[in-house]
């Protein structure tokens, strides 16, 4: 009988034991995701600062000169866009896409794909029409953080940037069809106005009084 009476107390101490298991664990997992999420978003945000991005040679000496003479980043205002203002999408999903594309820059890195100055201008052409084609492709995401179409004072504008976004709006264009070297230099184009020719054109022969 004593058994029988006891029963219930071990069944109820041992769900007892299984409930306070369960939500110190959830409540463990709670804490320990919080402790996870706060450091992967830090180090999301680090990689997004200017120092981060001008770490090594390759941005210090090249594009990041390049900008630094450029109205973004000085300017009468005072308002200066880093590179992840126009290189990483605020939007979570297109953000964590972009970090992941970004691992074949640091590929280049690792490798030494463009560590000297030569060796970057050669790249640069692929290196630009690689970012191009991905801006435009998201409808130069970036770009509209910061600037819309639809908030333009066009009275604001000169006559020609004015006649210009109206035609690219109402065509549907986006910015970086017109303003790819906003902040850093073109690519080189191979250009034959002027060219030397390898030889002298041959004129024909002037017609004889016989071949009349």
């Amino acid at each position: 009988m004593a058994d029988q009476d006891n029963a219930p107390a071990k069944k109820g101490s041992l769900f007892g034991k299984v409930w306070a298991l369960a939500t110190g664990g959830l409540g463990l997992a709670f804490v320990l995701g919080i402790i996870f999420w706060g450091g992967f978003n830090t180090a999301m945000e680090w990689t997004n600062t200017e120092k981060f991005c001008i770490s090594c040679h390759e941005m210090e000496t090249n594009v990041y000169a390049e900008y630094r003479n450029t109205i973004h980043y000085q300017n009468r205002t005072g308002v200066r866009a880093v590179c992840s203002d126009c290189h990483v999408p605020k939007e979570w999903v297109p953000k964590i896409i972009r970090k992941i594309q970004a691992s074949r820059e640091l590929y280049g890195k690792a490798v030494g794909t463009i560590d000297t100055r030569e060796k970057f201008e050669a790249k640069r052409h692929v290196l630009a029409e690689r970012e191009w084609k991905r801006m435009k492709a998201n409808d130069s995401l970036e770009c509209r953080n910061c600037h819309n179409f639809t908030s333009m004072d066009y009275a604001e504008q000169n006559r020609r940037s004015a006649t210009a976004h109206q035609a690219a709006f109402n065509a549907g264009s986006t910015c970086i069809d017109c303003h790819k070297g906003i902040a850093h230099q073109l690519p080189a184009v191979e250009q034959h106005i002027g060219a030397p020719k390898a030889a002298a054109a041959e004129l024909p022969a002037p017609a004889t009084a016989a071949s009349k």
